[in-house]
C-alpha cells in the first residue's frame, strides 16, 4: 500500500503536522482515484490548515461550498467554472480561486478533467486585503 493511500484519513483528521513526502507526483495522486468508495477526490497532503487533494469530477459536478478558502489548479480538461455569480471558461494550467462559503462548480467540462485542489486558512476564510 502506498504511503499516500495510508493517509487517506486526512480529509477528516484534525489539522496537525504529519510526516509525508515533500513531493507528490501527479501519477501518485491519480492512482488514488476513484477511491475505494467511488469518490472522485482524494487527499494527498496535509500540513496544519493546508490540505491538497486531487479531484476528477464527473458530470454533473455536485460539490457544495467549503469552509476554507480554496484554489483549483487545472491539470487537464476544459469547460466552464461557476464561482458565485461569475462563470469563466477554464483549461489546463488555469488557477481558480474560491473564497470560503461561496457556491461553485465545474460545468460543461470534458471527460479528462483533473484538478489539484488546495484548501487553506481558517474556517470562514482569510480576510481579503
Amino acid at each position: 500500500m502506498s504511503e499516500l493511500k495510508q493517509h487517506a484519513e486526512f480529509r477528516t483528521a484534525e489539522p496537525k503536522r504529519v510526516t509525508l513526502p515533500n513531493r507528490v507526483t501527479l501519477m501518485d495522486a491519480l492512482r488514488l482515484l476513484p477511491s475505494s468508495d467511488g469518490k472522485r477526490f482524494a487527499p494527498v497532503f496535509r500540513n496544519g490548515s493546508l490540505l491538497v487533494e486531487i479531484y476528477a469530477p464527473q458530470n454533473p459536478d455536485t460539490q457544495t461550498s467549503h469552509k476554507q478558502d480554496e484554489v483549483y489548479i487545472v491539470v487537464s480538461g476544459r469547460g466552464w467554472f461557476v464561482n458565485d455569480e461569475q462563470r469563466h471558461e477554464f483549461g489546463p494550467g488555469d488557477f481558480l480561486f474560491v473564497p470560503a462559503g461561496v457556491e461553485h462548480r465545474f460545468e460543461d467540462f470534458t471527460d479528462d478533467i483533473v484538478v489539484w485542489v488546495v484548501f487553506y486558512g481558517p474556517e470562514g476564510g482569510e480576510t481579503p486585503r
